[in-house]
């Protein structure tokens, strides 16, 4: 990547709260940071083999500091090639002969659960996705009263009442009633974008009593309530309680250990609240749950964590783009910024912090992908600082498929440098050095729960250059040398707890204990 020369002048994450939203209770203040990984990327191959990966996977995982895993959507999508976003039944977990499978595109329940089991056995959590927002792959079409809207200002209506013939019928003919007996019609729901009748694509809001859009949701195109498939309607109470009651199952089923919700911003908010405190209360467990609110934009987040009871997490979706941003402006962008408007530096307990994800990578709806060249930078960012709950993506420790001569190499001789030090070395207080447009650093300096603990590390998008750190007294005279292996130099820490620190042109250096 093309550099500009330009002269260099030269919060462990507060993990173990309360309430223990980020750990669970049972790890002691001496264990290792949390991590959680995000195992699966878009371009998954539809072979029915990723729970058994998954669990031979389990003691690589562990060994490389890996503390949860947030699993793709388990369940019966509108096919067996479902990544898990067009669910179809929530109860059937690859267990039923459902859409001409038994199994789901990962493999079936019982390769899940015994994967689970080896994750548990090594102190691995498991985060179940969950897609609430809506219901795809109906097993019949009914007639329904509806209104065309417009797609930009969904509150604005474009037609008359009319008939369509919608995809809302959902009777589960290979599970019957076994686990529940809900069956979903029409007034489930509270709108669709097909009507089969007229073969014709429109976003339809359904009429009937009580029926409108959820109106606790992102404003975007007026009101986002209705994003794909069938739109779940959380108005309904019936709804609501059938939800609530299977996400108790979903998780005692599997003995989950917390959640990913997915489309939040598209869910009536305060039932998202309601719904994580139900299942915790149901369960006895904390069920750490973190939701995906897909936009830019501090202020929408902040609200959505108030209207939600601020009971859980969101993912830190400015940061990411701060970091896309920073990959991509050819070593202009101001690294003093890259914490400005996010959630990690403003409500650093209920971040999650994260650098590309299944929708992020090349080819897919919120393409934004943070250039290789950068990842390692970022990951240093959400690794090695004490803010934030980091989540490191499957697609850039092993690589994604799908997009020709697009798709992400695996950067594991990369990644797995910072997770050791996050497992490791990423203890005790933090002192920012955040203090310059191209070269910025931190160091950590270590306590007495882990030994040899305390880093420095900086980062750059600039040429290169040094940083006259503070690592504390109690390091003075060790020798600390770069884990990356960017650089070969060793550094001798002062009496005084300085020491002069160097980072490479565009690269990442951290600096341990030898």
């Amino acid at each position: 990547m093309a550099k500009r020369v330009r002269r260099i002048t030269g919060f462990v994450l507060i993990f173990v709260l309360t309430f223990a939203l980020l750990i669970p209770a049972q790890r002691s203040m001496a264990a290792d940071n949390g991590t959680m990984m995000q195992y699966f990327e878009w371009y998954l191959p539809n072979d029915g083999q990723h729970w058994n990966k998954m669990k031979n996977d389990t003691a690589y995982l562990s060994s490389i500091g890996i503390t949860a895993l947030w699993i793709p959507p388990a369940y019966k999508g509108a096919s067996q090639a479902d990544v898990g976003y067009g669910a179809y039944d929530l109860y059937d977990l690859g267990e039923f002969n459902q859409k001409g499978t038994v199994r789901t595109k990962y493999g079936t329940k019982a390769e899940l659960v015994s994967a689970i089991t080896s994750l548990h056995s090594k102190g691995i959590n498991v985060y179940g996705d969950v897609v609430m927002n809506h219901k795809g792959g109906a097993d019949f079409t009914e007639n329904v009263t509806a209104v065309e809207v417009n797609p930009n200002n969904r509150n604005q209506e474009t037609s008359g009442d009319y008939q369509i013939q919608a995809y809302t019928g959902f009777n589960f003919p290979g599970r019957g009633n076994t686990y529940s007996s809900f069956k979903w019609n029409w007034y489930h729901f509270n709108g669709t974008d097909y009507d089969q009748s007229r073969n014709l694509n429109r976003i339809y809001k359904f009429r009937g009593t009580g029926k409108a859009w959820d109106w606790e949701v992102s404003t975007e195109y007026g009101n986002y309530d209705y994003l794909l498939y069938a739109d779940v309607d959380y108005d309904h109470p019936d709804v609501v309680n059938e939800m609530k009651k299977w996400g108790t199952w979903y998780a005692n089923e599997l003995k989950l250990d917390g959640f990913r919700i997915d489309a939040a911003k598209h869910i009536k908010h305060s039932f998202l609240g309601d719904w994580v405190q139900s299942v915790r209360t149901s369960t006895g467990k904390e069920m750490f749950t973190v939701a995906e609110y897909w936009q830019n934009n501090l202020g929408s987040l902040e609200n959505y964590l108030n209207k939600s009871g601020n009971n859980h997490s969101v993912f830190d979706v400015p940061l990411h783009y701060n970091f896309q941003a920073a990959s991509s402006q050819g070593g202009y962008y101001d690294m003093r910024n890259l914490l400005n408007g996010t959630v990690t530096s403003k409500q650093p307990t209920r971040s999650v912090t994260f650098v590309d994800n299944h929708d992020t990578q090349p080819g897919q709806a919120l393409e934004s992908t943070v250039q290789s060249w950068f990842k390692p930078l970022a990951y240093a960012f959400i690794l090695t600082r004490e803010s934030g709950y980091p989540n490191v993506f499957y697609g850039d420790l092993y690589g994604t498929k799908g997009t020709s001569g697009r798709e992400i190499p695996s950067l594991k001789t990369k990644i797995e440098p910072l997770l050791k030090a996050r497992k490791d070395f990423a203890y005790g207080t933090q002192r920012d050095y955040i203090d310059n447009q191209d070269v910025i650093g931190w160091t950590r300096e270590g306590n007495t729960s882990k030994s040899n603990s305390g880093l420095a590390t900086l980062i750059t998008d600039g040429p290169g250059g040094a940083k006259r750190m503070y690592v504390g007294t109690q390091n003075a005279g060790e020798v600390w040398y770069d884990l990356t292996g960017n650089r070969t130099d060793k550094v001798t820490i002062g009496s005084d707890g300085w020491a002069n620190f160097n980072v490479n042109g565009g690269s990442v250096s951290v600096y341990v204990q030898q």
